[in-house]
């Protein structure tokens, strides 16, 4: 870990996503207790628990192995952590009634664990970190022994038990799509550094850097490697499109920047055809709403993302476009976003 700082709100999910090895996992452990930071402090409810063991910290910590004793029923495998703290029986089975209410187990409560299916004892699991209404919630890649359509189905429980309830929670994964729907903010991580910190919108529509904007976006953002020419931006003999706050910016970088355009914005056979990029139709991906389709053009292979249907063929000629507001730049040698002095514009979707 490289100087983290990150402050959560009260009631807020946060979300830590990065690829494998970038120090997510080790983050969440150092905030659950079971590592020790080399400096620094952790809080929890104002309260410092850097020295503090994991049973003492008021958390509730969900694996992506689900942990379950599998000589226990789901009742037991529920109350068991409020039975090692002395709770009464009155009030362990009042809150795994209520737990398992909120998460529709109730019917599965005599079941042991190699009875359910996968997402019945990620539930369980839920289950007994809620039953001790902790002041944090940590989830280590819950989802990731799930299969697609469990996983979609668990992503959409999982947030609304959070609007149920309003428990703070830290969840890491390496998943971007479950980054992007589920957080309220976004710690972007690679390294042992945090990228960026913020909401799904700021991450996807103004990536602080170049990682950023590969890393978060399906189908990954489209990036070229361009030379500076005074004011322009120069891909092999083409020159770039740059509005005149880009053109500013630029005019101040280093002699190569990287161009982004995300797949979304790139416009097949636009109707404005000045400017216009030509290709050549190099694999289609339709995916029912929407086509991905792989273009081949002057400045290499380029992706689009469409509504519909494409009604083209492989091999067809066609053209790109795209707005410049849709641009974005980063510093070749940092691959830091080049601040333009304006104010960033979304581009529309």
């Amino acid at each position: 870990m490289k100087g983290i700082d990150i402050a959560i709100e009260p009631g807020e999910f946060l979300i830590l996503v990065g690829p494998s090895g970038c120090g997510k996992s080790t983050l969440l452990n150092m905030i659950a207790g079971l590592d020790a930071p080399t400096s620094g402090r952790i809080l929890i409810a104002e309260r410092d628990v850097t020295d503090l063991p994991s049973k003492d910290r008021n958390i509730a910590m969900v694996f992506q192995s689900y942990a379950l004793y599998p000589n226990m029923s789901v009742a037991q495998n529920i109350a068991f952590a409020l039975e090692m703290r002395k709770v009464p029986k009155a009030e362990r089975d009042a809150a795994v009634q209520r737990v398992a209410a909120l998460l529709q187990i109730g019917h599965l409560l005599d079941r042991k664990p190699g009875q359910l299916s996968g997402g019945q004892r990620q539930r369980v699991a839920m289950g007994r970190a809620l039953a001790r209404d902790p002041a944090l919630f940590l989830f280590d890649e819950p989802l990731s022994n799930l299969d697609a359509k469990l996983r979609v189905e668990m992503r959409a429980e999982i947030k609304l038990l959070h609007q149920r309830t309003r428990t703070t929670t830290v969840y890491v994964t390496h998943d971007q799509v479950e980054a992007m729907t589920l957080g309220d903010r976004i710690a972007v991580m690679k390294d042992g550094q945090v990228q960026q910190f913020g909401t799904p919108d700021d991450i996807y529509d103004r990536p602080a850097t170049r990682f950023v904007a590969e890393f978060i976006g399906s189908p990954a953002m489209n990036l070229l490697r361009a030379a500076r020419a005074g004011d322009r931006l120069v891909a092999g003999d083409i020159d770039l499109p740059l509005d005149a706050a880009q053109r500013r910016a630029v005019a101040q970088a280093g002699d190569a920047v990287d161009y982004g355009v995300r797949p979304e914005d790139l416009q097949v056979n636009p109707a404005d055809t000045s400017g216009a990029l030509p290709g050549h139709l190099a694999m289609l991906e339709p995916t029912g709403p929407e086509t991905y389709a792989k273009i081949d053009t002057a400045l290499g292979t380029l992706t689009a993302r469409v509504p519909g249907k494409l009604a083209l063929h492989v091999g067809d000629a066609l053209t790109l476009g795209w707005a410049s507001t849709a641009v974005h730049l980063f510093e070749a040698h940092t691959g830091l976003r080049v601040k333009t002095g304006a104010p960033d514009h979304p581009p529309s979707k």
